[in-house]
């Protein structure tokens, strides 16, 4: 695929505005997204499993359920965020998960947790592959790994920087309304969605065409990008929306990203747990910030390498093994952490498997992005998202599952390893797959590899 390179310098200053003005702002979002999505991590084994009285495969599948609504609705709400703009959709998006989030608030028992739950997955649904799909808007594919693992320098961020502040407003919120430490979380970590969804509405803009931050030379060399590697998808790889839906390399690039989410999201939700665990396992006693601070040690490394490893990415042009080599070590590592004999050691390989995993991530999206555009990009991205995110419902109910089962959280891990293993051979299987029939030939020219 033929790409304008960014050293026209209209092009270059575009590209650099809109890195300074629009990853910022996306990374706040997701960082506000990721952490409503994920508190509940902090709330379970910080007073709600008690005062709800969930067992580990009920907390399990109170964390998972938000995916049920969220996959529902994945690609309608992004095919409407397509249709509509970004602006618009993403400020929907956000103010309602809000509100929906602040009513965790008051969660009487076992069964509103699980409505409230779904419905956050419902009112969430769209956002992110909304904005992976935004990002094709904006930066040309030389430039989008980086631009893909700044944004998703959130998750990591959300986890590093919201494991401390959740135990804190826990700790220090404390009666605050008359409310538990754990529901005074929920409601102040809600706030800020609804805030910034009135702001989207205002702040972002759907295509460069319409950027008036931009000069007019600098929106048109952009816009001239993005419309060229538009056109250069749709005339090779002639890419329907029906078939973004049926195609078997995009279901193939959905269990890749399974694998990969499985990974991140087995962490997200058990790794406060497991850290309260180390007690028992290894006699030690932490402070509930000391928890905090501890959780927050994989993100904040996962947080450096995976943007060094998003601009390598771009620099190289190579994308399959920066994905599946990332992969395979976070694989081999979360499991060997089951068996080393002192915190420090175990948190050592907890890291390695983070880093693992946020590397995958961004660079994952270069793959899809690479052969899809328009609807067909909407569409396609979404169903992606939709089938590796169901991850997100069987890595937390499996892993207490199992925990549960078993009375260790060894079998759970062990799963985790395997899955991202899987995840990385079909990445690989698939570099070396030629394109389905209605694609081009790998040797024709303008084409691009995986």
């Amino acid at each position: 695929m033929t790409t304008e390179t960014v050293e026209h310098p209209a092009l270059k200053t575009a590209v650099r505005k809109a890195s300074r003005r629009l990853l910022p702002f996306l990374m706040l979002l997701y960082f506000v997204n990721y952490l409503d999505r994920t508190n509940i991590a902090f709330a379970g084994p910080n007073g709600m499993n008690k005062e709800l009285a969930l067992t580990a495969t009920a907390f399990g599948f109170a964390s998972g359920v938000f995916f049920v609504g969220y996959l529902l609705l994945e690609v309608p709400s992004n095919m409407a965020l397509h249709r509509f703009g970004a602006r618009r959709w993403i400020a929907r998006i956000m103010a309602s998960w809000g509100i929906v989030a602040a009513g965790m608030t008051i969660v009487p028992n076992a069964g509103w947790l699980y409505v409230l739950r779904f419905l956050l997955g419902v009112a969430e649904a769209g956002f992110f592959p909304g904005i992976i799909l935004y990002l094709t808007y904006w930066f040309p594919e030389k430039q989008r790994a980086r631009a893909t693992a700044l944004f998703m320098a959130a998750i990591p961020l959300s986890s590093a920087i919201g494991a401390p502040l959740s135990s804190a407003l826990i700790e220090y919120t404390h009666g605050l309304f008359g409310l538990s430490g754990w529901r005074s979380m929920f409601l102040l970590e809600a706030i800020p969605a609804v805030i910034l969804g009135v702001v989207c509405w205002f702040f972002l803009t759907d295509r460069p065409k319409d950027a008036t931050w931009l000069e007019p030379a600098e929106r048109e060399a952009l816009d001239a990008a993005i419309g060229a590697e538009e056109s250069s998808r749709h005339r090779d790889f002639h890419v329907s929306i029906r078939q973004s839906l049926t195609r078997g390399r995009v279901w193939a690039l959905a269990f890749v990203y399974f694998g990969i989410v499985y990974g991140l999201y087995a962490l997200s939700f058990f790794l406060p747990t497991i850290i309260a665990g180390f007690e028992q396992q290894y006699g030690t006693k932490y402070t509930l910030i000391e928890r905090g601070l501890i959780n927050a040690i994989p993100f904040v490394v996962g947080t450096v390498a995976m943007i060094l490893w998003g601009r390598h990415a771009d620099r190289t042009g190579e994308r399959t093994w920066h994905v599946a080599a990332p992969t395979i070590i976070g694989g081999l590592a979360i499991p060997i952490a089951l068996y080393l004999n002192s915190p420090l050691t175990a948190m050592i390989a907890v890291t390695v498997c983070a880093v693992g995993v946020l590397c995958a991530l961004p660079t994952f999206w270069s793959l899809p992005t690479a052969f899809l555009a328009g609807a067909a990009a909407a569409s396609g991205i979404a169903l992606i998202n939709s089938i590796g995110n169901t991850a997100g419902f069987a890595a937390p109910y499996i892993t207490g599952w199992l925990a549960d089962l078993t009375g260790s959280q060894r079998t759970g891990l062990w799963v985790v390893g395997i899955a991202m293993l899987i995840a990385a051979g079909i990445a690989v299987a698939l570099r070396a797959k030629p394109r389905d029939a209605a694609e081009v030939p790998e040797n024709t020219p303008g084409t691009t590899r995986m």
